[in-house]
Order: structure tokens, then C-alpha cells, then sequence
């Protein structure tokens, strides 16, 4: 049987959430796969990095990855040790992952969160949250996957909370909900 819930830190390493625990938190470069309705992936501070949140209301499977950049070419070896930071490794780990846990690609309801240029350098941008927020978004249409709603862009970092029970996406700034997706 498979455990309630799964955190992946890198390839080698996952960790099951305790099931006890209602609050599963993924940092940058991780993601999560839960199926107790009681839980919630949580992660903080969304500057340029996206957050996809994946939620399959019939097998009551929800998931998030927290990536940093659009393409594993950026950083070869880390992509090794960390596919989950990027994009193209991330997104795709993330789904195969999910559908050990019941998710199914046709019945996913797909939400992305962040993608900020929350720091600019004597004017000049990277443009690493447009980027990222691009790559996920092209790497599902590539994929025949649907993005519902999305809350990318701007100039502010969000923490986001994805609900397992109803795969409710809240948006915050702080301590401020800015929206539910």
C-alpha cells in the first residue's frame, strides 16, 4: 500500500509526512503528492518560481511542485540531483508521481501560482518569473493538459495553499488572502 502522502527533497530521497500531519510544506525544488482530504500543501514565498498544483477530484489526489527555473540545460547537475527545480524535469516528475497515487491527466484540474519579477536590477530584468510562468504553461499545452486558472505575473511574492479536500487554491501575500483560485 502506498503511503498518504510523499515529499520529494531529490531523486534519492523522499519523505512521507507523518499521518498525523495535515500540513505537508514543499520548499523550492520539491513537490508532494497527498490523498487524505484533511491535508494541505503549503508552500511560501513565490517570487519568480511557480507553483503547479494538480488536484484530481474523483481519486481525491492533490500535488504541487515548487520550481525555481523553465529548463534543466541551465544547471545539467542539478537537474540530476534536483529535477523537481526546473521546469521540464519537475512538471513531468510530478504527474508520473501523481499517477501512482490514482490521478488520471483527463479528469486533472491544473492551477499555477507565482512567476513574479519581484526583483529588478538597475532596471533590467531576467525576466525569470515571465519564464517560468511560459515554461509550465507551454510544457501543458505540449501535453495536452488544460491550465483552469492561474495567478501569475506581477510584483509581489504569494504563498499558496492547495486543499486536498476540494483542490481550492488560496493565494496569499503575507497574511493577506489575495484570492482563491
Amino acid at each position: 500500500m502506498m503511503p498518504p502522502a510523499v515529499a520529494a527533497r531529490s531523486v534519492a530521497t523522499v519523505v512521507a509526512p507523518a499521518a498525523t500531519e495535515a500540513r505537508v510544506v514543499v520548499g523550492i525544488g520539491e513537490f508532494a503528492v497527498v490523498t487524505r482530504p484533511e491535508q494541505t500543501i503549503v508552500t511560501h514565498a513565490l517570487g519568480s518560481c511557480i507553483a503547479v498544483c494538480l488536484f484530481d477530484p474523483v481519486a481525491g489526489v492533490a500535488a504541487m511542485l515548487h520550481f525555481l527555473l523553465p529548463e534543466s540545460a541551465i544547471n545539467q547537475e542539478r537537474a540530476r540531483l534536483q529535477p523537481a527545480a526546473f521546469a521540464d524535469t519537475g512538471i513531468p516528475l510530478l504527474f508520473q508521481t501523481a499517477y501512482h497515487y490514482g490521478l488520471e491527466k483527463k479528469r486533472t484540474i491544473v492551477k499555477l501560482a507565482g512567476g513574479a519579477e519581484v526583483s529588478e536590477t538597475s532596471g533590467a530584468s531576467l525576466q525569470i518569473g515571465k519564464r517560468n510562468a511560459l515554461a509550465a504553461k507551454n510544457l501543458m499545452w505540449r501535453n495536452g493538459v488544460l491550465v483552469k486558472s492561474h495567478d501569475v505575473g506581477g510584483h509581489v511574492a504569494r504563498t499558496v495553499h492547495l486543499s486536498a479536500r476540494d483542490g481550492r487554491l488560496q493565494v496569499f501575500n503575507g497574511r493577506e488572502l489575495l484570492k482563491e483560485l
